[in-house]
């Protein structure tokens, strides 16, 4: 498999973070997304709506989306239960992650720390802050009281909500009022297979 990602990117890095955690052999193509590689005919013949991460399976074969290359990887796999219940939290945690998780730790971290003229974000970003809190609470809720996000054991929820949690703090946020999901972060980093971020 190869793997056409932006390695400072969370969305990338939570595949990165499966394919090490399920010890699967692959191939990185580094795809810079600012520099606008993912707006060539040939990125765009992969993924149309020219993001990153895209998987490619086999030639010819390509699956964008993380969360939906989570679940291809992570399928017949400890990382996402085959019981109907514990498969649809997960489910419930990877759409929490990417409707009102990562369009405001996400894009507050890109505003501040990649985009061109961070200033001129300044207010478009400070306007994410709130939402993001807002996620981190319902997170440090949960986490309060479960080691992991689903049935008390390490899965792809916990992948996908890791990949920009732990570098929430590029966005401006203070993870120090969440003692949950620090000691959830530092689980995390424990897990056979962990690999970090590069910086």
């Amino acid at each position: 498999m190869r793997v056409y990602g932006m390695s400072t990117s969370g969305n990338c890095h939570k595949v990165r973070m499966a394919l090490e955690a399920l010890k699967l052999p692959y191939e990185w193509t580094e795809t810079d997304t600012v520099r606008g590689d993912t707006r060539s005919a040939q990125f765009l013949a992969m993924n149309p709506n020219g993001k990153a991460p895209v998987l490619e399976i086999e030639p010819g074969t390509y699956l964008p989306e993380s969360n939906a290359i989570l679940c291809y990887l992570a399928e017949g796999t400890p990382l996402l239960p085959a019981e109907r219940l514990p498969r649809a939290r997960v489910m419930q945690w990877l759409f929490f992650e990417q409707y009102s998780h990562e369009p405001y730790i996400a894009v507050a971290r890109f505003l501040r720390r990649f985009h061109p003229d961070p200033e001129s974000q300044k207010t478009l970003a400070d306007s994410k802050m709130a939402g993001g809190y807002r996620a981190l609470e319902v997170m440090e809720k949960h986490l309060a009281s479960n080691p992991y996000f689903v049935g008390g054991s390490y899965s792809i929820a916990d992948i996908a909500l890791y990949a920009y949690t732990h570098v929430a703090d590029d966005g401006g946020f203070d993870l120090a009022r969440f003692p949950a999901v620090r000691a959830w972060l530092a689980r995390v980093q424990a897990q056979p297979g962990y690999v970090g971020m590069p910086a």
